[in-house]
């Protein structure tokens, strides 16, 4: 069995693979003070819990951009696992020609999504949207060219920063208004968070298809914990909630075969 661990700034997202069959997904809030022994401890129990022997797990692959949860999360695959765990970053094999203009900085969740993307639905051009801590577009052309993306902070860090920079607007619940105009102060915060990322959405897509594709309208997935929020808003074709973790095993084979 696989152990995939995407670490994002809130959560880390895990999965159990046993062939390509996603067994077992788990969360838990991400801190770059936990120790090696913390989080093996973690894994190990929560794979535990759910019915799955440890002891199965041959490989860990993980992707991070969490730069100091890194070194730990590696001595706990090591420790707990006894596994060497393959972390995917600038130079390892991807499938995808990386157009940023320095391929460092490509978050490396948005390298995993890109991959497992252009396995889905290869020859095409896709837009894949993460609906994250922060809200990312990025865009892969059929030729599985990575070419660019677009960064937003996302609505939670949205409601933070209303929360945090005036007197008298709080915390919401995060959720699909039942319609656009709010009759309470918090109702006017939701339907602002949502409509407002609604309508950054579909104009960065509309703008990356004009400039990318011609304005040919490519194939668009979501991801992320938000993506279900706009299951019904006509934003994109197809929700992979696992996308990443499938991206982290993909990368984490194509690897293993070019080194075998």
């Amino acid at each position: 069995m696989i152990l995939c661990l995407d670490v994002g700034n809130s959560h880390i997202f895990g999965g159990l693979f046993e062939g390509d069959q996603l067994k077992l997904t788990f969360r838990r809030t991400s801190s770059g003070r936990s120790s090696s022994d913390e989080l093996g401890l973690f894994f190990r129990s929560v794979l535990r819990e759910n019915g799955f022997d440890p002891d199965a797990v041959t490989n860990v692959a993980l992707c991070s951009v969490v730069p100091e949860l890194v070194y730990s999360l590696g001595a706990s695959a090591r420790k707990y696992f006894n596994v060497q765990p393959f972390i995917l970053k600038a130079g390892v094999k991807t499938g995808l020609k990386i157009l940023y203009r320095n391929p460092v900085e490509v978050g490396s969740d948005r390298i995993a999504n890109a991959i497992a993307a252009t396995g889905m639905f290869p020859g095409e051009n896709l837009l894949v949207i993460d609906l994250g801590t922060a809200t990312t577009v990025d865009a892969v052309s059929a030729d599985r060219d990575y070419l660019g993306g677009v960064i937003i902070p996302g609505l939670r860090l949205s409601m933070q920063a209303l929360d945090q920079g005036t007197a008298r607007l709080s915390t919401v619940e995060i959720i699909r208004p039942d319609q656009c105009l709010g009759r309470t102060t918090a109702a006017s915060i939701q339907s602002g968070l949502y409509y407002g990322h609604l309508g950054a959405l579909r104009t960065i897509c509309e703008h990356i298809t004009d400039e990318m594709f011609e304005g040919r309208r490519p194939r668009v997935i979501a991801t992320g914990g938000f993506a279900s929020l706009f299951e019904n808003a006509k934003l994109y074709d197809e929700q992979a909630p696992d996308l990443v973790l499938r991206g982290l095993l993909m990368a984490l084979v194509m690897n293993l075969q070019a080194g075998s």
